[in-house]
């Protein structure tokens, strides 16, 4: 089979919020085409009926698949090639990227690459729960694409598991459905259900049976106690990794923190001329921070293809518990936006510290309440005080 080859200036993989939002600031001044593996662009929020996603200049509040339109509208009237349907499948060198799509095989090669790849729910193979392979067992993103953009049936008893408060939109969308929402179910020791839901912390659903169609859910408490739920559904929600196939393709090193991309505060990974944005940096954040991300790295974008030289990496972000991990994780740069950090437990008004080669650079409290489902966001005054040759810089809660 023939294959085309093509170049453009810059190649933005992924058409969520943060590719889109790069795209439309990019456009303007040079050659910007996005590639979406899906066969309509605007990521998740596509199919997320739900309002809360952004707001026009109009002050009108948006749901998710408005948001998504609205998107990809600014980002194609700024000039931008959004082509659906196409998928990256590897690399054919550090800038140059293999992709397939209705028009056959491509290779195209472009002087920045952008990973916009976006983040994906663990399933339950990853999850590691036992039990038979019925039908009837989702993720938050299937539950919602089955339900409004396919019209699927997905059963009558559904159990969601899952204390994020994504757990409240899968019953939300299971409810829609015409489903009955048994319980919300978390290992944690607090959770999200609406009212009206049994919510069953410290358990986790330790089997699933069924033959054919889920039958039910097995469940084990903390303190030993075994329950069974009868369902025909359960939806695994929350549990994000980011999707970091295609940068681990390309030898682009990863934060074993967020489990994506690493990269400064400027979104430059440590290959020249790559850079990730978004949710492929470290699993879910809303589409508004998400694409603000997308938006600021474009001016790093510019001065890239305008000769700056890339700089070397600075000295890594690290985090000691309860804190689980911290995005950008190389020293910021210049990009002068927050630090996002987040937190495996709950803390009230905790202390964040910041120190380098056991000099305190940076002690301050923030209000309210740290939770594994809420980032933190750091201010990047203290980031003047690293030095760029020493050690790691390490992130804690006092």
């Amino acid at each position: 089979m023939s294959r085309a080859d093509r170049t453009v200036d810059v190649l933005v993989v992924g058409a969520g919020p943060a590719g889109l939002a790069l795209a439309a600031r990019l456009a303007g001044a040079v050659r910007v085409e996005v590639l979406e593996r899906e066969q309509e662009a605007g990521g998740v929020p596509r199919h997320c009926l739900y309002g809360g996603f952004g707001a026009l200049p109009e002050r009108l509040v948006l749901g998710g698949p408005q948001y998504a339109r609205h998107a990809v509208r600014a980002a194609t009237a700024a000039g931008a090639v959004v082509r659906t349907g196409v998928t990256a499948t590897g690399w054919a060198g550090p800038l140059s990227l293999e992709v397939t799509g209705p028009g056959g095989l491509e290779r195209i090669t472009a002087r920045a690459v952008v990973l916009a790849t976006g983040a994906r729910e663990r399933p339950r193979s990853a999850r590691l729960v036992p039990g038979s392979r019925p039908a009837g067992v989702l993720t938050t993103g299937e539950l919602q694409q089955s339900v409004h953009l396919y019209g699927q049936d997905v059963g009558r008893r559904a159990v969601v598991v899952g204390g994020e408060p994504v757990a409240r939109n899968a019953v939300r969308t299971l409810r829609r459905a015409g489903a009955e929402v048994v319980a919300v179910v978390t290992e944690r020791p607090r959770g999200a259900a609406p009212a009206g839901v049994p919510l069953l912390t410290r358990t986790a659903v330790a089997e699933l049976r069924g033959r054919g169609r889920l039958s039910g859910v097995g469940l084990r408490h903390e303190d030993g106690r075994t329950g069974w739920l009868a369902c025909d559904t359960v939806v695994f929600t929350g549990d994000w990794i980011p999707d970091h196939e295609l940068a681990r393709r390309g030898g682009v090193p990863l934060d074993p923190g967020t489990r994506g991309p690493s990269v400064d505060g400027c979104f430059r990974t440590a290959v020249p001329g790559v850079f990730a944005v978004g949710n492929a940096l470290r699993g879910i954040e809303r589409a508004g921070t998400a694409a603000a991300e997308g938006a600021a790295a474009a001016g790093a974008v510019l001065a890239h293809l305008s000769g700056t030289a890339w700089p070397e990496p600075g000295p890594a972000l690290l985090v000691r518990a309860p804190l689980v991990w911290v995005s950008p994780n190389r020293h910021p740069g210049t990009a002068g936006r927050p630090l996002l950090l987040r937190s495996g437990t709950a803390v009230s008004a905790p202390v964040v510290t910041v120190a380098q080669d056991g000099r305190l650079l940076w002690r301050r409290r923030v209000p309210g309440r740290t939770s594994p489902s809420c980032s933190l966001r750091l201010v990047p005054g203290w980031s003047e005080r690293v030095d760029p040759t020493g050690g790691p810089v390490v992130l804690g809660l006092g």
